[in-house]
């Protein structure tokens, strides 16, 4: 029975790394899609500056746990870009992070991003139509309804 636990139990933490690396990217990725996605809403509603914007994405990005198999450089590293809205009310928003993935593991973690310097780039952009096309006119002009 021992000799079977111990031929066992390398094999089944192998197979955890294995799925733990890509479950952690992934996640990661989720968490980053949905902040982007916010992101569009929020620069298309709201009048902030680009601190501010940074500020917000900064802090829904928090749920990712800084380390370095979920993210590497700490809460002030992600690179965080959002453009728009233009005039037919078109967002962009990037959210780029880097994850050093754990040794051996890193072959597998390379499809989904980038390599730089040991680490995988992980990079999420979401574009949004926050305007619809029938929709004419713009604030100044809604405005001027009710006045």
């Amino acid at each position: 029975m021992s000799v079977e636990a111990a031929l066992l139990v390398p094999v089944v933490l192998a197979l955890v790394a294995l799925l733990a690396q890509p479950a952690c990217v992934l996640y990661a990725r989720a968490v980053m899609a949905a902040t982007a996605g916010e992101l569009c809403r929020l620069a298309a509603t709201a009048r902030c500056d680009e601190g501010e914007v940074r500020d917000y994405a900064l802090r829904r990005l928090a749920a990712v746990p800084d380390v370095a198999i979920f993210h590497e450089g700490g809460p002030g590293a992600w690179d965080v870009t959002v453009e728009g809205p233009d005039e037919r009310g078109i967002v962009t928003a990037s959210i780029e992070g880097r994850v050093r993935p754990l040794p051996l593991l890193g072959a597998l973690v390379a499809p989904l991003g980038a390599q730089e310097d040991g680490c995988v780039v992980v990079c999420v952009e979401v574009t949004a139509e926050t305007r619809p096309e029938w929709l004419e006119g713009g604030y100044d002009d809604w405005i001027e309804v009710w006045e």
